[in-house]
């Protein structure tokens, strides 16, 4: 096949739609670190946190730092910035390495240590090869401990989500490696989680070689949220965003608890939208259904992992909610549903005390709201569960599990 190398790009329809819409798609997704002038609100902790990584950047240990915040909250934004204007700063000989962990992807410990040590190895450099898999944790340790004594003098690892690993002993050996005597180059840890308690939750040996300090992230305002947004229009050709989508995205990401993550991912999805849509502008209306999109893969990807029995049970409190003039429905009311879902599609019928836990499970994940209420001598104590999520979006997610999808022809 040939083709004429001096003749220009060809106006072909079938590529042009969303080109007239975005410009450099890149600026809004979720991993992208923005230079220092388009990092909104969040001066202080990049000053706490740099104090911190300091003495990295000049050869000798940086802090260990916990950071706390609600999703979207700029922990993990800030915390890469910060690490790659350490590596700027460092001195000719001082050579500093960074490495980011997504502990949702790697849950186990080996499976953490073999990463850094395929992320920090350059192989034309140690002569080092990192196999993905097929060695014991402790040979990948040995393989990572070599790997940082030829290479740096000082590294800042990023454990993004820690909660989410399996085990705590890696902070341990991280932290203690260089008093150990395992290698000569220190070792920093940024370890980032939304939930408060979760150092409280560790082995107290842990605790004590992880020694933090601890830094805790507000949620963004609607101000700082329309501003993070418009930091990123040049993602957009220019006058494609009408004036009303900034402000009404940012009004619903302010909505979740200051989540920056969800206002630009609005963003971007009104942009899909529009796109998708042959539209020549973003509109109010495209926003509105980014925002649809959003919820339902957020809500997505909270029960993706729920077990169908668990599923049940949501879907019956969502159709009670869907289909009567109240919000809140006891125990047994639901618990009656339920049993009706479950003889339609065939589903063993747990008892009410296992079916009265799968609720409190969704409550502890923010789906359903339980409330104690108290009807007298006669009447007892009794539950009221309250469906908090859209219960359209929570039915239409719950009905892409094929075993649910019997009861949509209910």
């Amino acid at each position: 096949m040939t083709s004429d190398s001096s003749s220009g790009p060809i106006d072909d329809p079938l590529f042009t739609s969303g080109h007239r819409i975005f410009k450099n798609k890149d600026l809004l997704k979720i991993g992208h670190v923005p230079e220092a002038d388009r990092i909104v609100g969040r001066d202080e902790e990049i000053s706490k946190l740099a104090k911190r990584l300091n003495g990295a950047v000049h050869g000798y240990s940086p802090e260990n730092v916990m950071i706390y915040g609600k999703t979207g909250a700029g922990k993990s934004l800030v915390s890469r910035h910060l690490c790659q204007r350490a590596k700027n700063a460092a001195g000719d000989d001082v050579d500093i390495g960074t490495a980011y962990i997504d502990c949702a992807e790697d849950t186990t410990e080996t499976q953490v240590v073999s990463s850094l040590a395929m992320k920090l190895n350059d192989e034309g450099v140690t002569d080092i090869a990192v196999p993905h898999t097929g060695l014991s944790t402790s040979k990948y340790y040995k393989l990572l401990w070599r790997i940082l004594d030829m290479r740096f003098d000082s590294v800042i690892v990023i454990l993004d989500e820690i909660d989410l690993m399996d085990e705590d002993s890696l902070l341990m050996k991280l932290s203690r490696a260089e008093e150990a005597g395992k290698i000569t180059c220190s070792i920093g840890i940024i370890a980032i989680s939304n939930k408060v308690q979760y150092i409280d939750q560790l082995n107290e040996r842990v605790k004590s070689s992880f020694q933090h300090k601890e830094l805790f992230f507000k949620p963004y305002d609607a101000n700082q949220l329309r501003e993070i947004m418009h930091n990123r229009t040049d993602a957009f050709q220019d006058d494609v965003l009408t004036d009303d989508v900034i402000p009404l995205a940012a009004a619903f990401a302010a909505q979740e608890h200051g989540d920056a993550r969800k206002a630009i991912d609005i963003l971007r999805h009104a942009g899909e939208v529009a796109s998708e849509s042959d539209a020549d502008t973003v509109r109010e209306a495209h926003v509105r259904q980014a925002q649809q999109h959003a919820e339902k893969d957020r809500f997505r990807e909270l029960v993706s992992g729920s077990p169908t029995q668990a599923k049940t049970a949501l879907l019956a409190l969502t159709e009670l909610s869907l289909n009567s003039a109240e919000d809140s429905f006891l125990t047994s009311q639901v618990y009656d549903q339920y049993e009706r879902i479950c003889a339609h599609v065939e589903l063993d019928i747990l008892s009410v005390r296992r079916f009265r836990d799968l609720l409190k499970e969704q409550a502890f994940l923010g789906i359903v709201e339980i409330e104690k209420i108290n009807k007298g001598s006669a009447g007892g104590i009794h539950l009221q569960n309250r469906l908090i999520e859209d219960a359209h979006i929570v039915r239409e997610t719950i009905l892409e599990d094929t075993r649910m999808q019997e009861w949509s022809t209910e």
